[in-house]
């Protein structure tokens, strides 16, 4: 009888341990897939902000009071661009953000007081705190060249954009994208034009 008992005893232990076991496979292949899902996830983020989505933070003041420095944006990849659209464009190895205010073949002139028209139209510009030229150094009236877009920040006074000829008018090769959506601060966040 006493036999029985350990008999039983050890069926019992051995029930135990094989129930432990299966827990412990079980465990790790849900691990396992938990880790892949996550991989695969992270993987499918990181294709789509590079392809498709890309996320930028702002430095610098030059699109104040739109855009502060520290703010998150998302792009949209496009090179199709419309007046005012905000725009993400490649220059010395950074993404730098302006306003399209220019596009292929218009005729820009700035006066003196900071009033920017395009194609003989004065431009209502309530994006911008104060008007001013700004650092010019082309001749007006001036024209867009063909494939390109006139660029220029919202803080007129401090942006270097296409009124310059370091920058210079944007050939659409190196455009990025749109700004698409304001992620940061959470309290200023919204979707862009």
């Amino acid at each position: 009888m006493n036999e029985n008992k350990r008999t039983t005893l050890s069926v019992d232990q051995i029930k135990t341990e094989l129930k432990r076991e299966r827990n412990k496979i079980r465990f790790k292949r849900i691990l396992k897939n938990t880790v892949y899902t996550l991989v695969i996830v992270a993987a499918i983020a990181v294709l789509i902000t590079t392809l498709i989505l890309p996320v930028l933070q702002i430095a610098g003041t030059s699109m104040e009071p739109t855009l502060d420095n520290g703010d998150i944006v998302v792009l949209l990849k496009t090179s199709k661009l419309k007046y005012g659209d905000l725009c993400g464009f490649s220059y010395s190895n950074k993404i730098l953000i302006k306003r399209v205010i220019g596009l292929p073949g218009d005729v820009i002139v700035i006066d003196h007081d900071g009033n920017v028209y395009v194609n003989g139209y004065m431009l209502d510009e309530p994006y911008i705190s104060e008007k001013g030229l700004g650092e010019c150094d082309i001749e007006f009236p001036f024209t867009v060249p063909e494939n390109t877009y006139f660029l220029m920040g919202d803080h007129r006074s401090t942006s270097i954009d296409s009124r310059s000829t370091v920058i210079g008018c944007i050939p659409t090769e190196q455009i990025v994208g749109k700004l698409f959506f304001k992620v940061w601060p959470l309290s200023d966040m919204e979707i862009l034009n």
